[in-house]
């Protein structure tokens, strides 16, 4: 979309997730990213793991994205029902660096009686494939909805999606401030009859300060006011909307992105 609307030569890098985007942001060897506001706050601390000690000060957001929930499945014939049952199971949480594992890994190690479970990091449709494969216990994922390995993995086989117990909510939040309560409604996926309880982070889009103004005004217009092209690149996308502009209080906004919001009426949260 930047390459058609606006001229400039835009490519895409696959890397491990929002917990590298934000450094590499702030280093300069990318000049657009996106991130989960937990790594970001995180970053900005100086609390990155890719990056300890260093605070992340030039980073910069321009729009909101979508909320990223934590996932949970396991084979249908798995006696998994609940988390208090991956306790000493083998668990798939996502490619090292990225939301997931990052996260979910914290989950783990910190909650009582996990101390346990079995780590293990690939991408979201490899570790799919380990589950299906028994070389797992559980695909636990942090992604937007609908999350394609999930997805595929549903219509391949019989799966059952775990929901969060009020416990379990509860110590997801108190290990990770930024969490917030979310539902994932029943038929997002095959074999999920019912609303599932899970916790969520918001998703933005951040550039580097240096950025221009005018271009960073360009890039947050083009995605704010093509709701239907956006919603073509990824479902997601739904919650791809001005209004959401206020979830996001921990990164402050560039001028160019914040001067599109005011112009339209958005408040812009100030973060100092």
């Amino acid at each position: 979309m930047i390459s058609e609307a606006l001229g400039v030569n835009a490519g895409v890098e696959i890397t491990g997730g929002p917990v590298q985007n934000v450094t590499l942001v702030e280093t300069g060897e990318h000049q657009l990213g996106f991130v989960t506001l937990g790594p970001a706050d995180e970053a900005r601390r100086g609390e990155s793991p890719l990056m300890p000690g260093v605070p992340h000060e030039s980073v910069r957001a321009l729009f909101p994205m979508y909320q990223t929930p934590l996932q949970a499945a396991v084979l249908a014939s798995s006696d998994i029902e609940s988390f208090q049952d991956l306790q000493g199971k083998r668990v798939g949480v996502g490619p090292a660096g990225g939301t997931s594992a990052t996260y979910w890994t914290r989950f783990f190690e910190n909650a009582e009686g996990y101390g346990d479970v079995t780590i293990s990091n690939a991408g979201g449709s490899d570790t799919a494939g380990q589950l299906k494969d028994r070389l797992i216990d559980a695909f636990v994922y942090a992604a937007g909805l609908p999350t394609g390995a999930y997805s595929q993995l549903a219509v391949e086989n019989d799966v059952r999606f775990l929901s969060m117990d009020d416990e379990t909510l509860a110590t997801m939040k108190k290990i990770v401030p930024a969490m917030a309560d979310f539902t994932i409604p029943a038929d997002t996926y095959e074999d999920q009859p019912e609303d599932l309880q899970t916790v969520s982070l918001w998703n933005f889009a951040i550039a580097h300060a240096d950025m221009p103004e005018s271009l960073a005004y360009e890039i947050t217009a083009l995605a704010m006011e093509n709701h239907d092209r956006m919603m073509t690149n990824h479902a997601a996308a739904r919650e791809t909307l001005p209004e959401n502009v206020v979830k996001n209080t921990v990164i402050p906004f560039h001028p160019g992105a914040a001067r599109w919001f005011t112009e339209n009426g958005y408040d812009v949260p100030t973060v100092e």
